[in-house]
């Protein structure tokens, strides 16, 4: 079987633990030296990705914020910490199989990140059950995959506004929410969240090869067409406060660091 097209069946898979393993599975059967073919034209078939019914989906601002000083409260959370890595395994599976005419190494470097969120997502329902709760008791958004949606036929901006921009929110959010969980009393989601940054920080870095090397070779200027491509795809704004010292860590240039701030 041919990575791209393996991948494309393994983002329409339904089950989140059954994905989740699968995966981990091609990642391991890519390094192999699976056969990769980065000429193949691949078809998208209707409800991509796969997902399970529940949870339901909504516009982030009608997700309520929970407390994490409640039991209820902190598995909400967690949920929504969960909802996200099961979409981040929906879109290093969605880059691997849609942009065709990429180096292997793009390929691999995807496949490496879908088989890493799937450990935290595992990390994290695992720790959700350990609270009574299971992925899907809670409503969830769904901005990541409205932002894969947008950049579905440009791999530019796939790579300038996906890893580079909201998964590089979780670089600023992660601290926070650790103090936050720490003084809820729960040290075992304090423990997975230092795996997910330490693993996203590698993840951002990976944003920032591939955006600067199609800059490069569309001879692009990568600071200056950032923003134009905020814009042009209504990304959101980032708000401070950032994480710099991860942000440098995954590979954000003093430049792109000075804009942030400003």
């Amino acid at each position: 079987m041919e990575i791209r097209s393996q991948a494309l069946q393994v983002l329409c898979i339904c089950d989140p633990a059954e994905k989740a393993a699968a995966a981990q599975a091609l990642y391991a059967q890519a390094l192999t030296g699976l056969p990769l073919d980065p000429s193949l034209q691949l078809t998208a078939p209707r409800d991509l990705p796969g997902r399970p019914a529940k949870p339901q989906l909504m516009s982030a601002l009608q997700v309520p914020n929970r407390s994490p000083f409640t039991l209820e409260g902190r598995a909400a959370l967690l949920h929504a910490i969960t909802h996200i890595e099961f979409n981040a395994i929906n879109l290093a599976l969605d880059a691997v199989w849609r942009f065709a005419q990429m180096p292997r190494e793009f390929y691999l470097d995807w496949l490496q990140v879908a088989a890493e969120e799937s450990l935290h997502f595992s990390l994290l329902h695992t720790h959700l059950q350990s609270l009574g709760y299971r992925y899907g008791d809670f409503d969830a958004h769904d901005g990541l995959w409205s932002m894969a949606e947008r950049t579905a036929s440009d791999v530019l901006a796939r790579m300038a506004l996906v890893p580079r921009t909201l998964e590089a929110r979780g670089l600023d959010a992660t601290p926070p929410l650790q103090a936050k969980l720490a003084r809820a009393g729960d040290h075992r989601a304090v423990e997975i969240l230092a795996i997910i940054l330490k693993d996203e920080v590698g993840h951002v870095l990976i944003g920032n090869r591939w955006y600067r090397h199609l800059c490069r070779e569309q001879g692009l200027d990568a600071v200056a067409i950032y923003p134009e491509l905020v814009t042009r795809f209504a990304a959101p704004r980032l708000r401070p406060p950032f994480n710099l010292a991860a942000r440098e860590a995954a590979g954000f240039s003093a430049e792109e660091l000075a804009y942030l701030q400003a």
